[in-house]
């Protein structure tokens, strides 16, 4: 299974590549949002594990760009950010994403139970 991790946060990004590769997952990343919609022009995830507070575009932008290339239908994406507001997860289910983790209350098995769970729909 191939997974495009978007994350700026680089002792994150780093950590949750690792782990994910342990598992055996193909894992590319991406630092902002701008980087993991310019990496989905040469690399076809199964899944998309995105960030929403970033630079240059933040995850909402993502979503936004990747339901006008209609790519939000074909990649599930799971948001997983530190943003647990009621209406951030809200705006992020309208956006397109499928599923919606709090990395505040990190579970590596809960995360990886997800992917599994997403890339079967």
């Amino acid at each position: 299974m191939k997974i495009l991790l978007v994350e700026d946060d680089t002792f994150f990004r780093e950590f949750y590549a690792k782990k994910l590769k342990e598992s055996s997952l193909e894992v590319e990343t991406a630092t902002n949002g701008e980087e993991g919609l310019e990496k989905l022009k040469t690399f076809t995830p199964d899944i998309i594990l995105l960030d929403i507070i970033m630079p240059k575009k933040d995850g909402f932008d993502v979503l936004t760009e990747m339901g006008k290339l209609q790519l939000i239908q074909k990649i599930p994406v799971l948001v997983f950010s530190t943003l647990g507001q009621e209406k951030d997860v809200e705006r992020a289910r309208q956006l397109g994403a499928r599923g919606y983790i709090n990395k505040s209350f990190f579970d590596y098995d809960k995360l990886y139970s997800r992917i599994v769970e997403l890339a079967k729909r």
